[in-house]
């Protein structure tokens, strides 16, 4: 069994640019650990395992990394208050592994800033397939053609993956950024849920219902008043759209 101690840095492998990809794995159940490590050197990434949130914070804070696997049932805080402080400093992917499969945990996960859910026991080959397909967007959305859009006090750089507000950086997860994306995208147009969930999450996990939990977490970030939103609209009985009045493209 492989390690933590003994990962080499490797390329990833699915990314055709030769990206290096680096996962942090927060896994109390050493023997499960060393499995998802295993799996992951495999495929070319690199894998660093820490065994409590605790270790994971400190690990964060020395080091880079691409996304992170977290279990939540953890000594000390749990994976539910590791991920609130995750995602206060950092906008990297999340993908919650957890032998609580309940829908509450599930939406509380997403509420916070997961962008995934897989409940145990798993295949180690589908945690790595999402684990994958989460790194695929991650970097994909920082490749694409370049765009800049401006409303109110905002800039969007599509393709730095970057939103502005009056010149400084908010920090964005993924998933809530590839919805913003995909509103701005397509402004003016409204989207069902089924749509945004289709092109936002691949039908991967979960259900529509995560697509109303992310607008209300974007409209919180970005929306002077939430409770009656400018820019992300309802548009009742059909989905959501991005006002196009107050979206501008370019510098």
């Amino acid at each position: 069994m492989i390690r933590a101690s003994d990962i080499v840095y490797s390329t990833y492998a699915g990314d055709k640019t030769g990206v290096k990809a680096k996962v942090l794995i927060i896994e109390d159940e050493r023997e499960i650990g060393e499995l998802v490590t295993e799996y992951l050197v495999r495929e070319g990434i690199e894998a660093v395992l820490s065994e409590s949130g605790e270790e994971g914070l400190k690990r964060l804070e020395k080091e880079p990394f691409d996304l992170i696997v977290l279990d939540i049932n953890l000594p000390g805080i749990d994976g539910f208050e590791f991920l609130s402080r995750v995602r206060k400093k950092h906008d990297l992917p999340v993908v919650i592994v957890s032998a609580r499969n309940s829908d509450e945990d599930m939406v509380l996960g997403l509420g916070i800033g997961a962008d995934d859910f897989v409940t145990k026991p798993f295949s180690p080959k589908v945690l790595v397939a999402r684990v994958r397909a989460n790194l695929r967007r991650f970097f994909d959305s920082k490749t694409g053609s370049k765009k800049l859009f401006r409303f109110g006090p905002y800039l969007l750089d599509l393709e730095g993956n970057i939103l502005e507000k009056e010149g400084a950086r908010i920090s964005v997860p993924p998933k809530e950024f590839e919805l913003l994306c995909c509103l701005v995208s397509n402004c003016g147009r409204a989207m069902t849920p089924e749509t945004l969930y289709d092109r936002v999450w691949g039908r991967q996990y979960g259900d529509i219902a995560t697509v109303a939990i992310h607008v209300q977490r974007l409209r919180r970030r970005i929306e002077e008043d939430p409770s009656d939103p400018r820019y992300i609209e309802t548009i009742h009985g059909f989905g959501y759209r991005f006002n196009p009045d107050l979206l501008k493209e370019g510098q």
